[in-house]
């Protein structure tokens, strides 16, 4: 039928283009996409140019945190982390500085 509802089934799911900006808010995704959305976003956000971003992962308990902040360790294009500040969302959100990218990394090499 074609009013049934469709599931949380990821063969259901579209992809979604996230515009990209410096803010990247996480709520509207799965726990079980956070870690690819968050990488591909910056990925993109670096190739834009960008070397500061923020990203939304919420207060809670802490596991987007500390998920978010495992994932960023272990990227070598991210420079350094930290709580963004009061009014950027405090321990709610990481603000994430990105390291520039090379000349061979624009020219198309590494």
């Amino acid at each position: 039928m074609d009013d049934e509802p469709l599931g949380d089934d990821e063969t259901n799911a579209e992809p979604v283009e996230i515009p990209i900006t410096d803010t990247l808010d996480l709520h509207p995704f799965r726990p079980g996409e956070i870690r690819d959305v968050a990488s591909e976003y910056l990925i993109a956000a670096r190739d834009r140019g960008f070397r500061q971003v923020r990203l939304i992962h919420g207060r809670g308990i802490g596991m987007q945190r500390e998920n978010i902040r495992k994932l960023l360790a272990s990227l070598d294009y991210v420079e350094a982390f930290h709580d963004a500040d009061g009014s950027g969302g405090g321990w709610g959100a990481t603000v994430v500085v990105l390291r520039a990218r090379v000349s061979s990394e624009l020219d198309g090499g590494v």
